[in-house]
């Protein structure tokens, strides 16, 4: 049975095949960090039974294991890896493999909708192929793996050459690969730490008793500004609908919750396109193109931002109260 684990698991060969290369290279601070993060990964399910059994230090030594992490961030500046391969033959492979390219794209999305759809009725000898729970996770990480092969079975090279780009990959984008992970647990400590309801009992007291306006506009503003501290609007969403959309918008003035839900997350996502903190949209693409300002990206988008928010905030205000 493919459980979540596995997936960790082979994250963590990764990472710890990532610290070796740099090893070799004499890229102490770059390979002490993957190493690090690859044992993380690889002994999370270890530092968990443990807790439950009453014993704290592996958890205390992943503790100081994340403070290193942070303190050998500043260490991974940004270089270029020598090319594998030179641009001419580049360009020359991808002129001979054409739209073929596009097919282990196309089957990371296709396999892992297949195992979303149809992983549970899926058994070897009575015994379930995928643990329902985390399916999806556990089914993209199988398409990733299946992209690899065919992505090398098309190119008519060796897995190890794939292997060897993401970790060139990696390395350039550096310690931004970690912000995803680290703004999934910020929203999480936002919400257990009740920020929802100081926003709430804020609310409350500054904004007009009757302005159904003004509190959807706060709201909305808050999707953004939480989203930008954040880095992703589904950590923003509970905090903001805990503090002003469900006991202000929809308890107090009857906001419809469907279409305060929908169009509250687009208008988070306008603040998604600004932050430096969504370091998968705006900081590692930089990185990768390498472009002269990391905030590129994020310069190019500010006015997209701006027009989005402001149409979808008008029709959210159309729809809501309907």
């Amino acid at each position: 049975m493919l459980r979540i684990e596995y997936v960790y698991w082979l994250i963590a060969v990764f990472l710890l095949f990532t610290a070796w290369r740099n090893l070799r290279e004499r890229q102490f601070a770059r390979a002490t960090f993957w190493l690090l993060l690859g044992v993380l990964f690889a002994g999370g399910d270890v530092v968990l039974a443990q807790q439950q059994a009453g014993n704290a230090w592996p958890a205390q030594l992943a503790g100081c294991m994340v403070i290193a992490l942070a303190l050998l961030a500043p260490c991974l500046r940004r270089r270029s890896h020598s090319e594998p391969v030179s641009s001419p033959v580049r360009i020359a492979s991808a002129i001979r493999l054409g739209h073929k390219l596009f097919v282990p794209a196309l089957l990371i999305p296709l396999v892992t909708l297949l195992v979303a759809l149809f992983g549970a009725h899926l058994a070897v000898g009575g015994v379930a192929l995928f643990a329902k729970p985390q399916m999806t996770l556990t089914g993209l990480a199988l398409a990733c793996v299946v992209a690899l092969l065919a992505a090398a079975r098309i190119a008519r090279v060796s897995p190890h050459q794939g292997l060897a780009e993401g970790r060139r990959l990696l390395d350039a984008i550096g310690w931004a690969a970690l912000l995803p992970l680290l703004l999934a647990a910020l929203g999480e400590v936002f919400t257990q730490s009740g920020v929802g309801g100081d926003i709430a009992a804020l609310a409350s007291m500054l904004l007009p008793e009757g302005n159904a306006f003004l509190c959807l506009l706060v709201f909305a503003f808050g999707m953004v500004l939480f989203t930008v501290i954040m880095g992703n609007a589904f950590a923003a969403f509970p905090v903001m609908m805990a503090g002003i959309g469900l006991p202000l918008l929809v308890q107090r003035y009857g906001a419809n919750p469907a279409v305060l839900g929908s169009m509250g997350m687009l208008c988070g996502y306008c603040g998604t396109l600004l932050t430096p903190m969504a370091a998968d949209y705006n900081l590692v693409p930089a990185a990768l193109l390498e472009l002269r300002s990391p905030y590129g990206v994020i310069r190019a988008q500010a006015w997209s931002a701006a027009s989005i928010f402001v149409v979808t905030f008008i029709t959210m205000w159309l729809l809501v109260f309907r």
